[in-house]
Formats: C-alpha cells, sequence, structure tokens
C-alpha cells in the first residue's frame, strides 16, 4: 500500500514530539539522558510543530509519517491531544479505552504492525495530583477545584477523579472554565457518558475578570489549575494580577516552561494566602516517562522511574 503523504525514511530510531514549540522544551537535553539510561542509545527525538488547531490534513501527514516509516517507533503528543485524534482517528488500528472516552490521545505507538492510540493523560493526571496532595484530601478538607482550560490535560485530570472510589478522593464541585464552548462541551459528553456524582459546572469565558471572581468563590483549600497554555503556548495567564487565590489552597500550573504568569502570580501570594504553588515539572517527567515506556516497549517500574526522573533533575 502506498503511503498517502509524503514519507521521509529516517536513517535511525527515531520518536516524535508533536507539540507547539517543540524546541524549547527541557525534553530535548533529557531525551538522551533516557536512552542511555534504558540502553537505548540509538534512538533520538524530533520534534514536529504544528500551529494551534492546525490544519487536519497536516495532522494526518505527522500521522502517516509515523506510521508508515520503519524507524519512525512513535510519539508523544502534546497541546494536540484532542485536534490529532479527530483528524486521523481512521488511520490508527487501536485506541485504547481512556482514548475512547475522551476523544484524545497523547502517545503513538506501534506494535506487531499495528498503529496504536493511547491517552496515557489520565495515568499521568493521576500520579501527578498524587504526588501534590494526600489521599482523602477532599474529603478533609471540602476544597473545591477550578480548572481553567478544558483541553486534553483538563479533561485526564476531571476522568481520574472521577473515578476515584472514595468519596473523600472527589471534590464536592469542579468548574471548568474554557474560552472556546466546543471543548465544554465535549467534556459534558464524556461527564454524561460516564456519570459522576460530583457538581460539574460549565463555564464558557474568556474574560480573566470573571475568572478571578469565580476563583473568589471558591472555599479555601480550594485548587486552582492552569490547564490553558497561557504562558507557554500563548502569552498571559487566565487570570489578572488582581485574582486572589484561595486561603490555604493549591495553585497547579500545568506548564513548567515559558513566562509562566500564572505561576508567579501564584508565587506572590504564597505568604498572604498560605498558598501551595505547583508548576508542571512532575506532570513533565510522568508524562514523558510514560510515553516512552510505550513507545520502546519498556517496563515502567518504580526503579525504571526513579532512575528516569533522577536524570531528567540534572537538565532541570
Amino acid at each position: 500500500m502506498n503511503p498517502p503523504y509524503p514519507i521521509i525514511t529516517q536513517p535511525q530510531p527515531t520518536m516524535y514530539f508533536i507539540g507547539v514549540t517543540t524546541g524549547k522544551s527541557s525534553i530535548n537535553k533529557v531525551f538522551p539522558l533516557w536512552m542511555d539510561a534504558l540502553g537505548r542509545p540509538e534512538v533520538v527525538l524530533r520534534g514536529i510543530d504544528h500551529p494551534v488547531h492546525d490544519d487536519p490534513e497536516r495532522y494526518r501527514a505527522s500521522v502517516a509519517q509515523i506510521k508508515y516509516d520503519p524507524n519512525s517507533l512513535g510519539a508523544l503528543v502534546t497541546t494536540h491531544k484532542i485536534d490529532l485524534f479527530a483528524a486521523a482517528k481512521d488511520m490508527f488500528d487501536y485506541a485504547d479505552p481512556y482514548a475512547e472516552i475522551t476523544g484524545e490521545l497523547s502517545s503513538i505507538s506501534k506494535l506487531d504492525g499495528r498503529l496504536e492510540g493511547h491517552a496515557k493523560d489520565p495515568i499521568t493526571a493521576g500520579l501527578s495530583l498524587e504526588a501534590i496532595i494526600e489521599p482523602g484530601y477532599f474529603g478533609r478538607t471540602g476544597g473545591h477545584v477550578l480548572c481553567l482550560g478544558a483541553g486534553g490535560s483538563a479533561v485526564a485530570t476531571l476522568l481520574y477523579i472521577m473515578n476515584k472510589p472514595d468519596k473523600a478522593d472527589r471534590p464536592e464541585r469542579f468548574i471548568v472554565v474554557n474560552r472556546s464552548s466546543g471543548r465544554l462541551q465535549h467534556m459534558r459528553e464524556m461527564v454524561e457518558k460516564l456519570g459522576t456524582d460530583i457538581e460539574i459546572e460549565y463555564v464558557h469565558n474568556a474574560d480573566p475578570v470573571v475568572n478571578d471572581l469565580l476563583m473568589s468563590r471558591l472555599p479555601d483549600r480550594s485548587i486552582v489549575i492552569n490547564a490553558t497554555g497561557m504562558g507557554k503556548d500563548s502569552p498571559g495567564s487566565p487570570v489578572t494580577d488582581a485574582g486572589v487565590f484561595p486561603r490555604d489552597g493549591i495553585a497547579w500550573e500545568f506548564n513548567y516552561r515559558g513566562e509562566l504568569d500564572f505561576l508567579h502570580q501564584a508565587l506572590r501570594q504564597v505568604d498572604s494566602r498560605s498558598l501551595k504553588v505547583e508548576d508542571g515539572w512532575i506532570y513533565f517527567v510522568h508524562g514523558w516517562s510514560q510515553v516512552v515506556a510505550q513507545v520502546l516497549h519498556i517496563d515502567l517500574t518504580p526503579q525504571v522511574f526513579d532512575r528516569l526522573e533522577k536524570a531528567a533533575a540534572t537538565v532541570r
């Protein structure tokens, strides 16, 4: 079968990073260290940059490169998780249950001649959240979640929280805000399909002042998440400098690089609001290690993850 798009035959085993500004990511320094640690120094990383909400045909061309070139092993997908899957779902021979539920994928890999798509973000979000809060956090504190942004990482975080069996690990209320209504509808459809006892509020809004108001209404010890990409893929922050974070709460910035305006806004309130501030580094390490393990068919034991985490820390 002739490939439907021009294919470049890579000279050595290649994993791809499909994003927006891939050349700026720390993974470019981390990846060779990881390959040495895993005994796979011959594997290289190449970035593929797409504009946000790119032409579906360009997404399909990127997927075709992986599907038809034997030396193209797979890819991690960021920012484009929903758009790429929507554009190229028919090109995959298998999509895991999380990918089907969320309508997104973060991992492209091959197995026995099949092109496979996995949504690793629910696992990544869970591992990252568990590194930030202790079991029973919501039951003990009564905190809510305000999630600014409704893209792939936000959907994955909500899915992870919804699936927690202990009610004390689920917030009473989860508020999600997004500038486009399509992403909110996508999330609503997932929630309606699965069902949950969490009260979920969907807010269609692009005004940071409105987000400030939503944040001011949160109970103490609530969690505010920046899942918008603002501060990395686009400038600014989803809240203003006048916004007040919840007392004794947590500000979680999903990004670890860029201007990180939201992170700096939160850091200025650490003392006045007794605020705990987290960036996206642990999400970055969990996210990449999960996909690398899938693409290279490696058993990601706690010992292997510990080795990768320590190697990544040397270049932070």
